[in-house]
C-alpha cells in the first residue's frame, strides 16, 4: 500500500525487493489486477488484436509483450516529479477482446469492452493492437465528452479510405472518425509523420479534415519546447485523447512494429514532448501497434512500456485537477530539469 497526497491509501506495484522482477505475473509494471483494488481511477488494458493491417502481422502479440517489457518499471518518475501509482490507483485490466474474423463485429466489442472500464469515470490507456482500435476508444470517448481533440503520434496520416474496399483497416481510423463526427475539427494535428505518400491528394484530404502536422523533421529542427508550445496552443483545454503508433519512432528505436518508415524521432524526443503535456485535459490514451516478432532485445517494447508510463503519469497528474490553460502550462513545464 502507497499513500498519496490527499491521503488515501493506494494497492501500487509488487515489491521488487520481495519478489524478483523476473518473477510472477506481467502485469503492466507490475500494478495490481484490476479484481484486486476495489475502484481504480486509471485503468490499463490489452487490446490484442490485429486483423486491420496493412503489412506486417503480429500486434495482436503486443500487449503482453509491453506488459513484459514493462516489469522494470519504478513508481517514482523523476521527470514529470510525480508518483503516478500513490496519486493514483492504478490497476490493469487484462484484455479486452474482439473477434479477429470480423472488423466491425471486434470494434464495436472494444467499445463495449472500454465503456465497461471507464463507466465509473477511471481513464483508460490501452496497449494495442493495431491502430484500427483506435476508432472503438474514439466512439466510447465521443459519448462521453462529445467531440475530442486528438494528437496522433505517428509515421503515416492513417486517415486513408479503404485498402482493398474496406473501411476499417490500421490505415482509415482517424478517416472514419471524422465522418462520424468524433472529432473536433480545430484541435487535431499528427506529431512525427514521415515517408512516401500515395499522392497530393493524401495531404489534401487530411487538411480537410482539420489536421495539422508536426513531421519528424519538424521535431528536429524546431526542437521539443517548440512542437509542445505548438501543441498545447492548438489544444487548448479541450478534451483531449493521444493515440501513439509506436511506429512514430525510428526503427532503430522500435523495429517491432508493422509498417516502419526511416526517419523518426527518438525515444527520448517522444517522451519529453509528453511530458509538455501535462495540465490539459486528456481524457484517454493509447499505444499501439508494437510487434515482438520483429523487435530485437525488446527494443520496442521497452519503448512502449515507457511511453505507457508516460501517459500513466499524466493522467496521474490530471486525476482530480482542472486542466489548465495553454499559456500557463508552458511555462510550467521544465526539460531536462531546466527551466
Amino acid at each position: 500500500m502507497a499513500t498519496g497526497a490527499d491521503g488515501v491509501e493506494r494497492v501500487g506495484p509488487v515489491n521488487a525487493a520481495e519478489v524478483p522482477r523476473w518473477a510472477g505475473l506481467a502485469t503492466f509494471a507490475r500494478l495490481p489486477r484490476l479484481d484486486q483494488v476495489e475502484k481504480a481511477d486509471i485503468v490499463v488494458a490489452g487490446m490484442p488484436w490485429d486483423s486491420g493491417v496493412s503489412y506486417r502481422p503480429g500486434a495482436r502479440f503486443g500487449s503482453n509483450h509491453v506488459r513484459e517489457s514493462s516489469r522494470l518499471l519504478r513508481p517514482f518518475n523523476p521527470a514529470a516529479n510525480i508518483s503516478p501509482f500513490k496519486e493514483a490507483q492504478v490497476a490493469d485490466a487484462g484484455d479486452i477482446i474482439g473477434n479477429p474474423f470480423n472488423i466491425e463485429e471486434a470494434l464495436a466489442m472494444f467499445e463495449a469492452g472500454a465503456h465497461e472500464l471507464t463507466k465509473d469515470g477511471a481513464r483508460l490507456v490501452t496497449i494495442g493492437g493495431d491502430h484500427t482500435v483506435a476508432l472503438a476508444n474514439l466512439r466510447n470517448l465521443a459519448k462521453k465528452h462529445g467531440k475530442v481533440a486528438l494528437l496522433h503520434f505517428d509515421a503515416h496520416l492513417d486517415t486513408w479510405d479503404t485498402y482493398f474496399g474496406a473501411e476499417y483497416t490500421h490505415g482509415t481510423p482517424f478517416r472514419r472518425a471524422f465522418e462520424e463526427d468524433l472529432l473536433d475539427t480545430d484541435a487535431l494535428c499528427h506529431v512525427g509523420t514521415r515517408g512516401p505518400l500515395y499522392g497530393t491528394e493524401d495531404l489534401e484530404d487530411d487538411a480537410r479534415f482539420g489536421f495539422g502536422i508536426v513531421t519528424s523533421a519538424d521535431v528536429y529542427y524546431l526542437g521539443v519546447q517548440k512542437v509542445v508550445e505548438l501543441l498545447r496552443e492548438r489544444i487548448g483545454d479541450k478534451p483531449l485523447y493521444v493515440s501513439i503508433d509506436i511506429d512514430v519512432l525510428d526503427p532503430a528505436h522500435a523495429p517491432g512494429t508493422g509498417t516502419p518508415e526511416a526517419g523518426g524521432i527518438t525515444s527520448r524526443e517522444l517522451l519529453e514532448i509528453l511530458r509538455g503535456l501535462r495540465g490539459l485535459n486528456l481524457v484517454g490514451s493509447e499505444v499501439v501497434e508494437v510487434s515482438p516478432a520483429y523487435d530485437h532485445a525488446e527494443l520496442t517494447g521497452i519503448a512502449a512500456a515507457h511511453t505507457v508510463y508516460e501517459l500513466i503519469s499524466l493522467h496521474a497528474a490530471g486525476v482530480g485537477a482542472e486542466p489548465t490553460s495553454p499559456a500557463s502550462g508552458v511555462a510550467d513545464i521544465t526539460y531536462g530539469g531546466k527551466e
